[in-house]
């Protein structure tokens, strides 16, 4: 499949499905749970939801964009703090607010574009970034 075609893929509700699946969340786990929260918090303009927390002490906490959900999780440490995150995966955000808007959002909360807002082939605009981990973030207008 080709990033032309995707999007429309998606749209194509004729195809028959062994797999419906209504909603998707990602879990990131994280350096630092509090840095992380208030990055996506500040910097993003997601919302926090619940809080986990194990013998008093916050270990993961949901975050919300409109219906999209990620959980950030403190990581513990046994894999090594500083393996690569995100390799060969992205999250990748549609939204019907300007794309222009919220990248100047992000930028003026000092934070760095891997991919400044652009025209896409599907009739779209998409920006890319990475959050504190490193992992990789797009955001796009639909069609």
């Amino acid at each position: 499949m080709t990033d032309s075609s995707w999007p429309g893929a998606l749209a194509d509700r004729n195809k028959p499905e062994s797999f419906r699946a209504r909603t998707l969340q990602a879990s990131l786990t994280v350096k630092d749970l509090q840095k992380s929260l208030a990055w996506y918090r500040d910097v993003v303009g997601f919302h926090p939801g619940t809080q986990y927390d194990r013998q008093g002490t916050v270990y993961a906490v949901a975050l919300e964009a409109g219906s999209a959900q990620i959980l950030i999780t403190q990581d513990d440490g046994s894999r090594g703090l500083d393996r690569p995150k995100g390799d060969g995966f992205s999250l990748h955000f549609t939204t019907t607010q300007s794309v222009d808007e919220i990248a100047d959002r992000i930028k003026a909360n000092g934070w760095t574009l891997d991919a400044e807002p652009a025209d896409t082939p599907w009739g779209g605009r998409a920006f890319r970034f990475r959050d504190p981990d490193g992992f990789r973030i797009a955001i796009s207008s639909a069609r």
